[in-house]
Parts: C-alpha cells; structure tokens; sequence
C-alpha cells in the first residue's frame, strides 16, 4: 500500500474514523453519561489497544521521571481537560457545531507558536487566522449558525479544546517528546490520564459500570476510543510513509465527515451561516497547513480522543 491513489484512500479512511468520533461522543452524553466516566473507559480502552501495539513493535515504555512528567502533560493538557470541556460542550450543542469549532486548533496554534519562536510571521497564515475566526463569528453571531440562542452560552466550552490542542502541539514541536515516538507517547499518557481520571469520576459521581446492561451511549464509548486509538496508529504510520504535508489534509476530512455523520447519525441540520462557518474555516485551514520541510505543530492532538 504505497501507491499514491492507495494513500489517498487511506486518508479518506482515517478522516472518516476521525470523523465519526464526535457524534459518538454526543451519543456518550446524550444518557446519564458525563465526561470523567467517558473519558476514564475510553483512556483505558484506547490504553489496552496501544499497549498492544507496543508490544508487537518491541519497544518498551520508558518510566523515568522525566517521560512521567512528559506523561501528565499530555493526559491533563492533551486529553483530560480538553475532553472534559468538548464532552461538556456535546451535551448542549450540536455535534456537527463541535466539529467545526475543533478545526480551529492549527489557527489558534499559530500565535502561540510565534510567542514561542517555534514559527515565523507569515501573511497567508494569519490570513488563515482571520478565516478561523470570522467562521466563529457566522456560527455565533446574530441570527447565524446556532439552532437556538440558548446555545451560545455553551460555544466557549467548545473553544476550549482547541486552545488546549494548540498549547500541547506547541509544548511538543518546541521541546519535543524526550526520545519517544507518537504511539510511546499516547500509550504512556492514556495509563497516566486514566489513574488521573478514576478519582474525579468517582468524586464526581460519574463513574460509568462496566456491567451489563449495555446501552446506545456503552456501544458509542467503546466504539470511540478503539476508533481513535487505531485511527491514530493508522495516521502515524502515514505521517512516516507520506510525510506531514500530505497527512494533515486529514484535517479537512475530520471536518467535513464529522459534520457528515453528525447528519447520517443524529439527524442534525444546519442552516447557511454554518456552511458558510465551515467554508471559511476550510479556507483557514489551507491557509495554516505546514509547507514541505516546515511544521507549524504536530496537526492532530497528540492525546485527543475526540476527534
């Protein structure tokens, strides 16, 4: 599978199942289920299948004190406070919204990797920064995107996620992964987030059985996070085989099919401002997107399990 038609395809693939991953989480909320008892299973499943990637490949998991810290970096800024802002988000806003607002993440990583020196100035890209937020500004503004006004309350719980994502991909492309590669990394910080999530799920009242019967939200919590986790596998195999420029179109794929299947799956409509919203954070996203040889940051989140 080397082909470029066959790369294409594959592509196509891995956005789809990133795609899907958002509607699935509005299913996950959509019962009794709240965000530290989802994100505790989905940590501990995407957990189970990338140690077992790990231990096909043949490379152990480094335990140091440097790579724990590295570990609690990446769960709490790359999963646990992220996931628990989106999955909040999820409960009030339409799954499709959410996925739109999640392509803002390379638009609010560029000022922090110009804070950081981790990248130049440059026009087109802050241009690109512009369409980011003028498509916030259609999804929220007067007589725009959001089905009810009501909702507008709940879009900043939505821009969190990005904002975090922007602050982990810049952590990493500036002071990188002490030695590990992308699969280490997840792996380490999904056992990590997930002893970290336990108590607050607990203390919460959010602690989710793994006993039957099992529901629509336990089919969409498992699905999610083995979605993710070999999706995730799958884009950094891609990444080595066809090179960052080409894998970060995936962006645009996790967009539009997350959109896409919040339609097929929840039955949501949009009306033109949305469309509208995603065009110019399209047009954001081409504007942004790392050139051959220059990474702005690592494109998905390095622990992101929403999509």
């Amino acid at each position: 599978m080397t082909g470029r038609p066959a790369l294409v395809a594959f592509l196509a693939l891995l956005g789809a199942g990133w795609g899907m991953t958002q509607p699935l989480a509005k299913l996950s909320v959509s019962g009794a289920y709240r965000q530290f008892g989802i994100i505790f299973w989905q940590l501990v499943i995407g957990a189970l299948l990338l140690g077992a990637i790990t231990w096909l490949r043949g490379r152990p998991l480094p335990m140091t004190a440097r790579h724990l810290r590295l570990y609690v970096f990446i769960a709490l800024v790359g999963t646990l406070l992220p996931n628990a802002a989106s999955l909040q988000a999820a409960v009030h806003l339409p799954a499709g919204i959410v996925s739109i607002l999640l392509s803002l993440v390379p638009m609010v990583s560029f000022p922090m990797a110009l804070a950081l020196g981790v990248d130049r100035f440059s026009w087109p890209r802050m241009a690109g920064l512009g369409c980011g937020l003028a498509g916030v500004v259609l999804i929220v503004g007067p007589d725009a995107g959001l089905p009810d006004p009501g909702m507008l309350v709940f879009v900043p719980l939505a821009l969190i996620a990005p904002v975090f994502y922007g602050v982990e991909g810049n952590a990493v492309a500036k002071w990188g992964t002490a030695g590990l590669d992308p699969i280490q990394l997840l792996f380490g910080a999904s056992l990590v987030g997930a002893v970290l999530a336990l108590p607050a799920a607990l203390l919460l009242g959010q602690w989710i059985s793994p006993l039957p019967p099992w529901g629509v939200a336990d089919l969409a919590l498992t699905l999610n996070a083995v979605i993710h986790a070999l999706v995730y596998a799958g884009y950094v195999w891609l990444l080595g085989r066809a090179g960052v420029v080409f894998a970060v179109q995936v962006s645009y794929l996790v967009t539009g099919f997350g959109v896409l299947w919040s339609m097929l799956l929840l039955d949501e409509a949009y009306s033109g401002w949305v469309w509208a919203a995603m065009a110019l954070m399209f047009a954001g996203l081409f504007l942004v997107q790392p050139r051959p040889n220059k990474v702005l940051v690592p494109p998905p989140p390095v622990a992101n399990d929403t999509g």
